[in-house]
């Protein structure tokens, strides 16, 4: 296969990422995008105040972020009652009871399935026992 081979300042924008790995960080939390970064880099330059923010914003916040934190786990909860209160308003009971009844029967079926492999489980109901084969020259005597 043929490698792409990526524009110049494409490399060096890669290269000053390499050296500058909080701004990955500001990337994966959402707070800027590979485009807009690599604009900045490209108009702005490497020795831009911008880069120097970037690396410091998470060192700066992580004082802060310890009292922000309960306050963001409650927001969070909050937000995900109110996405379940939310779902179970627009659930439709009789549609919900027919996926109950299908998980239901499923169940069933698969504890079947498995008490015929287990063979030894008393619970799952009268278990013949094995005979011999019946002879079929049986006669009798009177």
């Amino acid at each position: 296969m043929t490698e792409k081979k990526l524009h110049p300042s494409v490399q060096k924008f890669k290269e000053f990422v390499r050296d500058n790995p909080k701004i990955i960080q500001e990337v994966r939390k959402g707070k800027s995008t590979w485009q807009e970064l690599y604009e900045d880099w490209y108009l702005l330059g490497e020795e831009d105040k911008r880069w120097e923010t970037i690396g410091s914003e998470p060192d700066s916040e992580s004082g802060s972020e310890s009292d922000s934190e309960p306050e963001k786990n409650k927001e969070s909860q909050g937000d995900w009652m109110s996405n379940i209160m939310g779902m179970v308003k627009k659930m439709d009971p009789n549609q919900m009871q027919n996926h109950i009844t299908n998980l239901s029967q499923a169940l069933g079926a698969i504890q079947g399935v498995i008490a015929q492999f287990q063979g030894s489980n008393p619970t799952a109901g009268p278990v013949k026992p094995i005979e011999g084969p019946k002879n079929p020259f049986l006669f009798r005597k009177d």
